[in-house]
């Protein structure tokens, strides 16, 4: 029979991929490490009794617990996610680029692009789109942690990356309409028209805001953020705005005086912005300048 310290010896064996796991699910360091302490505890009650793939169950136990978190999130309108160890700094390049290396940034970034799209998907979406494109779990495997049937689990996946590939990621026409959407936006939050920023975001918009100095602020639904984005009106009236790729994303460098204030980037999905990445870190943006064009 197994023991209690057969299982800890397992799953330190395991905590890195784990925590990898549970990081890129929730985006969140600290959160992953509460999911990890929540999930031994879990697993320490259960026992392993008939369980022949430990990585395997272990892997499952941490999903429901970060599935679980995931739900608790949407329940409110504004949350709060602990600090994380320093992501990718953002890659900028001008709004005119078009090539393939772009097109395979925003499915490839681990970044701020992703990061916001990531945070536009259900619950489950998420969590299928990560298990399987991120860490290669079978889809039959990953149904029953999200309470789906496989092919159920797999469309799932299949919506989620489509999110993912198509917040901008595509050139000519869609990239010029997207970039519409996005002026659009901006025009109305300088202004600090509120009823402009309601018709330009989608009703489930998720604004994600990282400052490097205090939690990351996530708030959703378009009356939330057209509040937030009216009040903040992009910089303020001295702040120079460069449209800009970001991760391969339509998205803006804010500068004051020639200093980087704030990266935004946007996700857009039928005319509607269905995302927003604020990153004002100083420590990660001070260093970047606007784009040269070709």
């Amino acid at each position: 029979m197994r023991d209690q310290d057969w299982l800890a010896a397992r799953f330190d064996e395991h905590r890195s991929h784990l925590r990898a796991v549970a990081h890129r699910i929730l985006g969140s360091a600290a959160e992953a490490d509460d999911a990890l302490q929540e999930a031994w505890l879990r697993a320490s009650a259960a026992g392993t009794e008939g369980v022949d793939n430990i990585g395997g169950w272990l892997t499952t136990v941490v999903s429901r617990v970060c599935l679980n978190m995931l739900r608790s999130r949407g329940t409110r309108r504004e949350e709060a996610i602990d600090p994380r160890e320093p992501a990718a700094d953002p890659v900028l390049t001008h709004d005119d680029a078009v090539d393939p290396e772009h097109e395979a940034l925003m499915a490839d970034s681990v970044g701020l692009a992703l990061q916001v799209v990531l945070e536009t998907l259900t619950p489950a979406e998420r969590l299928a789109f990560v298990l399987h494109d991120m860490f290669a779990v079978p889809f039959d495997e990953v149904g029953p942690i999200v309470g789906r049937s496989t092919a159920s689990a797999r469309q799932l996946a299949s919506r989620a990356r489509r999110r993912v590939r198509g917040a901008d990621a595509s050139p000519g026409a869609d990239r010029v309409r997207r970039r519409r959407v996005v002026d659009a936006f901006t025009a109305a939050a300088r202004h600090g028209d509120f009823d402009a920023l309601l018709t330009v975001l989608d009703p489930e918009v998720v604004l994600r805001v990282d400052t490097g100095a205090a939690p990351v602020r996530v708030s959703r639904g378009a009356t939330a953020v057209a509040e937030q984005a009216a009040r903040f009106r992009v910089g303020g009236p001295a702040a120079e705005v460069h449209p800009v790729l970001v991760d391969g994303a339509s998205g803006l460098l804010v500068t004051k005086d020639g200093i980087p204030y704030s990266v935004m980037a946007f996700s857009v999905t039928d005319d509607r912005v269905t995302g927003i990445a604020i990153l004002a870190d100083p420590g990660r943006i001070s260093h970047l300048r606007p784009p040269a064009a070709d």
